[in-house]
């Protein structure tokens, strides 16, 4: 089983310049290998295998005038890229097959350079971890990280994030055994009414507050965006407003995810069954109540209960307590 542990990372001013440079080249590299499929495609020609990709836009490219500054940054990322680009049209081939759950698939789409969120994966041999807490990256050098927690393991590969509120993270994926953590017991269970009054009532009466964490931030948002409206497009100073404004976001994202895991922790640990009721949220999140419903993130809470919860007929089993 695969985990992931993010972490907050300080790159200084050249190192983000460098992250910078290599953002845009694995985009770059992303659009070249998709606009040649979609020609491919287009012209009746066979699939484009990963391989002769990786020959073509990234080894052949790097002597061509226009693409020579790939050599500036680690051949690393750039392959993540294409593999990526073959994992995006492997779940839309699935999708539409019917082996992939869920709701179906699109082809893979171009990346922006306007896209505020860039990212780029490095494997075990583009990256280290320092003995003094930092983290090397090839042709990049060594970052600081803010570590919360320890690794349980050495890390297989490392993405690193750079979100529209230009914070950079850095995500681990760790290999663990199936079996992972195994809790204590419970013979409780309990029954979950969600709603917007109040987040979530239990079965046993316990009635968990609704944070409502956009309405509360709604007047600095609405001020920082009217601020935003009346700055220069491409000016410095639109600049820092929309940072401003991303900031605020980032804000209330994270105190969102931190409520839903804690919760749903809390939950998880003291019932052995957890029943909830089944919900169209996508559906709920298009009427008059969106902004309401897009700010509970009721499928996120349900996704974090995961395979604790059960949902359909079972809620009658805790439905007349609530």
């Amino acid at each position: 089983m695969r985990l992931r542990y993010n972490f907050r990372l300080y790159p200084d001013a050249f190192q983000r310049q460098a992250l910078a440079r290599l953002f845009g080249c694995v985009r770059v590299v992303w659009n070249d290998a998709l606009a040649m499929r979609k020609a491919a495609r287009k012209a009746g020609l066979p699939y484009i295998s990963g391989g002769d990709l990786q020959k073509i836009c990234i080894t052949a490219a790097k002597r061509t005038p226009e693409r020579e500054w790939l050599r500036e940054v680690s051949p690393v990322p750039l392959q993540q890229s294409l593999r990526d680009l073959d994992q995006a049209y492997q779940n839309f081939f699935d999708s539409v097959r019917g082996k992939r759950k869920g709701p179906r698939m699109g082809l893979p789409v171009f990346k922006s350079r306007r896209d505020r969120r860039q990212s780029a994966r490095f494997t075990r041999n583009a990256f280290s971890l320092g003995g003094d807490g930092t983290l090397y990256l090839a042709k990049i050098g060594s970052i600081e990280v803010r570590w919360s927690r320890e690794l349980p393991a050495a890390p297989s590969s490392v993405t690193v994030i750079v979100d529209a509120a230009g914070r950079y993270f850095a995500s681990f994926v760790i290999e663990v055994d199936d079996a992972g953590q195994v809790l204590a017991e419970a013979e409780a269970g309990v029954g979950i009414d969600l709603g917007l009054t109040h987040y979530a009532v239990l079965s046993d009466g316990t009635k968990i507050a609704n944070p409502r964490w956009l309405r509360r931030r709604a007047r600095r948002l609405a001020r920082l965006q009217r601020a935003l409206s009346r700055k220069q497009k491409g000016s410095k100073n639109r600049e820092k407003a929309r940072i401003a404004v991303a900031r605020q976001h980032a804000k209330v994202g994270d105190a969102r995810r931190d409520f839903l895991h804690q919760t749903s922790t809390a939950i998880i640990r003291e019932n052995q069954v957890v029943v909830i009721e089944d919900l169209a949220v996508s559906g709920l999140a298009r009427g008059r109540l969106a902004k309401s419903v897009n700010d509970a993130s009721w499928g996120a809470f349900r996704t974090l209960l995961g395979p604790f919860s059960v949902g359909g007929d079972d809620w009658g089993i805790f439905g007349a307590a609530c």
